[in-house]
């Protein structure tokens, strides 16, 4: 099964311009954990989880009004439509992510996630070693 055939089409994006504030409110507004960020051209440029908004916004002091260029992942990790699933499973267990934006030449054109691996059947267990890998501390714990 190939990533369009699983992935989320429908996706709301912010834009360089957005504020984190805009962010977090689209965040809560779609119940999502992630929002991708792109240009006017609508290229994907970076990522806001709700981590980012927590670690690098809050823990730092910034403000809501601030750019969300402030919070954003700009190294980014995605895939092509015509990938297989399984692969996605793989990019999202190697780089420990549990959200992978999905571009068609430069432009954003969806996001899988692990839960949509996991709801189909045959992805069961890729979600499972995916999640597991995902779930591995990065650093040790103290």
């Amino acid at each position: 099964m190939k990533v369009k055939d699983i992935m989320t089409n429908h996706v709301s994006a912010g834009n360089t311009n957005s504020t984190i504030n805009e962010i977090a409110t689209t965040m809560k507004e779609l119940n999502v954990g992630c929002v991708p960020i792109c240009d006017n051209q609508n290229n994907l440029v970076g990522i806001v989880t709700d981590r980012d908004l927590v670690v690098r916004g809050l823990s730092d002091g910034l403000q809501a009004s601030e750019n969300v260029n402030k919070v954003m992942s700009k190294e980014l990790i995605y895939i092509t439509p015509d990938s297989h699933a399984h692969e996605a499973a793989r990019l999202m267990a190697q780089n420990q992510i549990r959200r992978l934006p999905v571009v068609e030449n430069g432009k954003l054109v969806g996001v899988v996630s692990i839960g949509d691996l996991a709801v189909r059947n045959i992805y069961v267990d890729d979600a499972g070693k995916a999640l597991s890998d995902i779930s591995l501390p990065s650093r040790p714990m103290m």
